[in-house]
């Protein structure tokens, strides 16, 4: 698997930290892997977006990675 070093803030690495110390996630690399498939997903639904829906519709229902992500860990949590 290729390496790849990238900078974050000291809050970030802390989160990072934190969802490994809780048992969320086994490395740090799994959660940088997850964060990445959900900006990933976040791309590939703005790019269809783009492609099917009218500026209206865009507006009304857009949505950052940020939210997707917090979307996406409180229903890992519920089933845990």
């Amino acid at each position: 698997m290729p390496m790849v070093t990238v900078s974050i803030s000291p809050v970030q690495a802390a989160g990072i930290r934190e969802a490994v110390d809780h048992g969320g996630y086994a490395s740090s690399s799994e959660v940088v892997r997850e964060a990445l498939r959900l900006w990933d997903a976040a791309r590939k639904l703005a790019e269809y977006r783009d492609d099917v829906l009218n500026d209206e519709d865009r507006a009304s229902g857009s949505r950052c990675v940020a939210d997707m992500f917090a979307d996406h860990e409180a229903e890992r949590r519920r089933s845990a």
